[in-house]
């Protein structure tokens, strides 16, 4: 076997050295006196702030348990990201086994625009569907329909989210380039970083199931013809994963941006305007959500160190044992249930957003009729 170092340095040009490796208002559970307290003006923090935060995703998750209709957000969600690792692996595919070449921005942005397209569409149609669940359950196809209203609008949004991500690829791509020599540490141990923990964690059962070594994973089999196909798809799905995370953070700072376009039916300057003006009141409860939603999948995730542990390996990122075929089952039910709460959580945060957002409207329109 022989190794191919290639595909690895080439994501992107970000990284030369091979990698190492919202809640509906029916289900809030604090009196509209808590909800101004410590707001004096629309903003503030404090401890009431966090504790609307926290308490949105709490209130995020009753709503959820009692209208399981939105649970098909997490399903068609979780779609979303397959089809997005597809996109991405079949990039690697054309290009290594096809030996066809292709734009690898051009081919990216496309990815980004139909991933963002669809995340967006899935939102509004859950912030639509949630309104309902005042007269009894609430219908997430139902919500899908209505935001067929808003699609000129949630295309153009999603492609002014899928060029900033890329503008912030290709400014990440050269970084090497612009940044000061004397904090260049800050790039190497802080992307590189990012890179070698992402490519060692895929490595490792029980993300990898493949039975081959970390050194391995991404090599030619002789006689195949071809490059392996883990060549092609943990680099897709690793990709994925980077761009998910870019645009998660994207959809935090915009965090507004859709329930003003399909609730308050406003243009998307202004929804950007109103976005951006209610994150600076309420960014400590944003926070306090993102964060206590944060340490929820980080500790489900956490849970493979124990996996991990079970099947012996007392040292994951220097050591490999050939899982079992037992293990490998056992692996991808860990997988599988990590997907699915990733997900719900997602879900979670998505009626938490809304709930977060009636509330800052709440606030906004009793602080106008005091003046």
């Amino acid at each position: 076997m022989t190794r191919v170092s290639e595909p690895a340095e080439h994501w992107s040009g970000l990284c030369r050295k091979p990698p190492v490796v919202l809640t509906s208002q029916t289900c809030i559970s604090f009196s509209m006196e808590s909800t101004h307290e410590g707001l004096p003006d629309g903003g503030g923090g404090g401890p009431g702030t966090v504790r609307r935060g926290i308490g949105a995703v709490l209130s995020g998750a009753k709503t959820l348990a009692q209208n399981r209709q939105l649970l098909w957000f997490t399903l068609l969600a979780g779609l979303v990201l397959a089809g997005s690792a597809i996109g991405h692996a079949a990039f690697w595919y054309i290009r290594y086994n096809l030996h066809i070449h292709i734009n690898w921005l051009v081919w990216q942005f496309f990815i980004e625009l139909a991933t963002l397209f669809c995340a967006v569409y899935l939102l509004a149609g859950l912030f639509l569907s949630i309104p309902s669940a005042k007269k009894g359950s609430a219908s997430f196809f139902g919500g899908l329909d209505g935001a067929k209203k808003y699609l000129k609008a949630i295309f153009t949004w999603s492609f002014v989210l899928a060029l900033v991500g890329i503008l912030f690829i290709i400014i990440f791509s050269y970084v090497p380039v612009w940044f000061p020599h004397e904090f260049g540490f800050l790039y190497r141990d802080g992307i590189g970083y990012i890179y070698s923990f992402l490519f060692n964690t895929l490595s490792q059962f029980p993300f990898n199931l493949s039975r081959l070594p970390p050194a391995d994973l991404f090599t030619e089999i002789p006689g195949y013809g071809g490059r392996s196909v883990l060549l092609w798809i943990y680099p897709g799905f690793r990709d994925a994963l980077i761009f998910s995370a870019i645009n998660l953070v994207l959809i935090i700072l915009t965090l507004f941006v859709v329930p003003h376009i399909v609730l308050g039916k406003k243009t998307i300057r202004t929804a950007v305007a109103g976005s951006f003006a209610m994150m600076k009141k309420i960014w400590v409860e944003v926070a306090a959500c993102t964060i206590f939603l944060g340490c929820i999948v980080y500790g489900a995730f956490l849970t493979c160190l124990l996996v991990q542990a079970a099947h012996g390996m007392v040292t994951p990122l220097a050591t490999y044992y050939r899982p079992t075929d037992m293990w490998i089952a056992l692996g991808l039910v860990y997988d599988l249930a990590l997907f699915c709460i990733v997900f719900v959580a997602a879900t979670v945060g998505g009626i938490a957003v809304l709930d977060l957002y009636t509330t800052a409207k709440s606030m906004q329109n009793t602080v106008s009729s005091d003046r």
